[in-house]
């Protein structure tokens, strides 16, 4: 088994509470041993759910003690119960570790419209807290237990010494779909036992999302749960990072916000490919970000991807309904590095050779240029399949 870097000062459970029908693991814990710095970012849609407008109280705080998380059910358009059920679970564990309930976070994930069914979340909570460990399984549990329809678990960790100490950051994240920035359907969460002030992590945090979870989608739709943590236990010791010290932490942190970032797209609801769109050359990199986005939201670019079709009108012409003032002349095109446009006109090339690129790779790469400026943007999104439809169709049913 891959050995993970555990942060220290923090435990991690997991069971099964009976919220999802399946019966599978749906509910986790995350427990610090003494108050810790914490950070969060949210969703940016209207209808929040009940346990993000909970924590957004909240953070940034210096005195976090724990985060309960479930799958199953979203908790979200769900009014004054709803969020009366989010502080009924923040009770719930605050009282387990003998703390406030506003030192505490809490975050769900499922279908959106149905109350919580509190007494499994409440028994659920009891369970898992009894079973807290430091070991690394505790963690993976905690992985499995947060997913919905994803296929496979999301983790990454880093090791790093500052000021002569390790530093240990691992990040674990759930998403498959209902995925569109800003931020997609998904649950993030990064420990570390670096010691950090809560302002810096709420700085470092929004600075690692904007490069990461901004810039997935799977088919634009803006989820109601959107929630990334970040959560800094300084039992590593030491002084608070500062300085060059504190600026390797946060690209460290952004880094690996990046590597769960592209597992989400790629374990995308029924995808074949992930999709890489790498669009340079712009004014700004908002244009560049705008441009990357329209093209990964073009139901016409993933289908292409999924049938192993070249059709590059369809990309460029993405490129052109996206909002950026540019001209045609000033736009050139590569798919997985065979150039198909440049310049505001078609280039020569073997179809059959782009089509069997497409079609014996995971990943795609697209490449968009315009000469313009120095800006850039990365995103990533996955192809659009049957299966996605299949899946999406019967959800609830």
């Amino acid at each position: 088994m891959i050995r993970y870097h555990i942060p220290a000062g923090f435990r991690a459970a997991a069971v099964r509470s009976g919220i999802k029908p399946s019966g599978s693991p749906d509910l986790a814990l995350f427990v610090a041993s003494n108050p810790c710095a914490a950070a969060g970012v949210f969703t940016t849609n209207r209808i929040a759910a009940a346990p993000v407008r909970w924590d957004r109280r909240i953070v940034p705080s210096e005195s976090i003690m724990g985060v309960a998380i479930n799958a199953g059910n979203a908790n979200a358009a769900t009014g004054d119960e709803g969020l009366r059920n989010a502080q009924a679970t923040a009770e719930t564990l605050a009282a387990k570790i003998g703390c406030d309930p506003d030192q505490i976070l809490v975050a769900s994930t499922g279908i959106i419209g149905r109350q919580l069914p509190m007494d499994k979340l409440t028994a659920g909570v009891g369970a898992a807290f009894d079973r807290l460990t430091t070991d690394q399984e505790s963690f993976f549990d905690a992985a499995h237990a947060i997913l919905t329809t994803d296929t496979r678990i999301k983790v990454a960790s880093r090791g790093l010494t500052l000021d002569g100490r390790a530093i240990n950051l691992l990040g674990i994240a759930k998403g498959a779909a209902m995925m569109g920035p800003k931020m997609a359907t998904m649950l993030a969460f990064v420990l570390t036992d670096a010691a950090v002030a809560s302002a810096d992590l709420d700085a470092i945090l929004r600075a690692s999302v904007d490069e990461s979870f901004h810039c997935i989608s799977v088919e634009g739709h803006t989820s109601t749960n959107d929630t990334v943590l970040l959560l800094a236990s300084g039992a590593a010791g030491g002084s608070r990072l500062a300085g060059e010290s504190l600026a390797s932490f946060a690209a460290s942190v952004a880094d690996l916000c990046r590597e769960l970032a592209r597992m989400i797209p790629d374990d995308g609801e029924g995808a074949t490919h992930l999709i890489t769109i790498d669009v340079s050359g712009c004014r700004t990199r908002e244009d560049a970000r705008a441009i990357a986005k329209t093209v990964a939201e073009s139901a016409l670019v993933k289908t292409a991807i999924a049938g192993g079709d070249p059709n590059w009108g369809r990309i460029v012409s993405a490129a052109g309904y996206a909002g950026v003032d540019f001209d045609e002349s000033e736009l050139s095109l590569k798919l997985n590095g065979f150039p198909l446009y440049h310049n505001g006109a078609p280039l020569p090339f073997d179809a059959d050779a782009v089509s069997n690129s497409i079609k014996s790779e995971r990943e795609t790469k697209i490449e968009l240029a315009i000469n313009q400026g120095p800006a850039a943007a990365r995103f990533w999104t996955c192809d659009l399949t049957a299966e996605y439809v299949h899946i999406n169709a019967d959800y609830t049913t």
